[in-house]
């Protein structure tokens, strides 16, 4: 077939206009997370390391969207002096004493967990009372799973192997909180009375990753591939596709889904696990399954296509788009980091907490709702 070259140069100026569009929108998504960044590190304590406003675990997400940032602009990183706010955060926090006790709050409803960080006396109350811990572990086996990922992404960026130590020796400790109550898997916390989600994705996502990065990773991927058989099974993920909070584990042993709330965060956290276990693997099954979850989510926990339940679902519905890109997906974190920087931002370039704005929906903004968004405008800037 001979194509008319009329059609053949409206083709050519088509996808030049395309290609320069989408530069645009680059530099733009770009220019944003920049001066998010920017507003985010106003909130940095360097003497320990981590972001006030937020907690202990907060201040590992903020690590974590800085590193997927590096990531992808390894240049303005470098330009924005953020490999020695990394190593600050890797010398100083551990000396920061932050006490961390979270509540189970159910009711008829809801179930959520809070966290309280626990002042001390000490120079007037500005630092916290000790965690009883060293290092980057506490009481709360999700809590280390958290900064077991930041500290993979920050080796993913400055190729610096003692984060990457680090992170094995949180997943060592880890490790420590898997028995066979329920088949498997990792209690929540110490004091094991409670699996849940969060810690076992987590758990998942962390032993995947190593594998994908360290020498002895055929440990890690038994551990990864074992942990994704039982969470599977485990009844945590629910007709809808969704997962619920957590497990109740009745008298005699057995147990049920909670039927509690499904948080985004469950539903994110279990994409990037899955990514990670498919590098592993090359299984793509697993980026089926993790596809349908995400689906399932965007369909669940967004009204107008906007997220409602904002946490870290974005950060790794970026990570899955990067595998197993949707038309579905794209449109979604697209359209957040919109509405985000268009209706969900101060004069300050502070980012609140609801994506549909105004910033000052559900209090004021801080450093975790902040780092939060950013994760919605570091994956508009990789998947543009």
């Amino acid at each position: 077939m001979v194509i008319p070259k009329t059609f053949s140069s409206w083709l050519v100026m088509t996808s030049l206009l395309r290609a320069s569009t989408s530069t645009a929108d680059k530099v733009a998504y770009t220019d944003h997370t920049v001066t998010s960044i920017k507003a985010l590190q106003t909130w940095y304590y360097e003497e320990e390391g981590l972001w006030n406003t937020t907690g202990w675990w907060n201040s590992a997400n903020c690590l974590t969207v800085l590193g997927d940032y590096g990531v992808l602009d390894h240049d303005g990183f470098i330009d924005l002096d953020l490999e020695d706010v990394l190593a600050i955060t890797f010398t100083q926090a551990p000396q920061a004493s932050q006490a961390t006790n979270k509540m189970l709050m159910r009711s008829q409803s809801y179930h959520l967990i809070e966290s309280h960080y626990t002042k001390s006396s000490r120079s007037g109350g500005s630092y916290m009372d000790s965690r009883g811990y060293s290092g980057f572990l506490n009481s709360f086996y999700d809590d280390e799973g958290w900064w077991a990922l930041a500290w993979i992404r920050a080796y993913d960026v400055t190729n610096k192997t003692d984060y990457l130590n680090v992170a094995e020796s949180i997943f060592a400790d880890m490790q420590g909180g898997v028995n066979g109550t329920c088949g498997g898997g990792i209690w929540w916390s110490k004091d094991r009375t409670y699996k849940n989600a969060i810690a076992n994705e987590l758990y998942l996502a962390v032993a995947a990753s190593l594998a994908n990065r360290v020498s002895k990773a055929n440990s890690y991927l038994e551990i990864a591939k074992n942990q994704w058989s039982w969470f599977k099974k485990s009844g945590m993920i629910n007709n809808d596709n969704l997962i619920n909070d957590g497990l109740t584990i009745s008298a005699n042993g057995t147990c049920t889904n909670n039927g509690e709330t499904e948080w985004s965060y469950n539903q994110g956290v279990i994409l990037g696990g899955l990514v990670e276990l498919y590098r592993a693997t090359g299984d793509p099954g697993l980026l089926s399954t993790a596809s349908t979850i995400a689906s399932a989510a965007i369909s669940a926990l967004s009204k107008d296509g906007i997220l409602h339940d904002s946490c870290v679902f974005m950060r790794n519905l970026h990570y899955l788009q990067l595998e197993a890109p949707r038309d579905e997906f794209r449109t979604f974190i697209l359209g957040n980091a919109d509405s985000i920087w268009d209706t969900d931002r101060n004069s300050s370039n502070y980012l609140g907490l609801v994506w549909s704005g105004p910033p000052t929906a559900g209090g004021d903004p801080n450093a975790g709702t902040h780092s939060s968004a950013m994760d919605t405008l570091v994956a508009a800037m990789a998947v543009v």
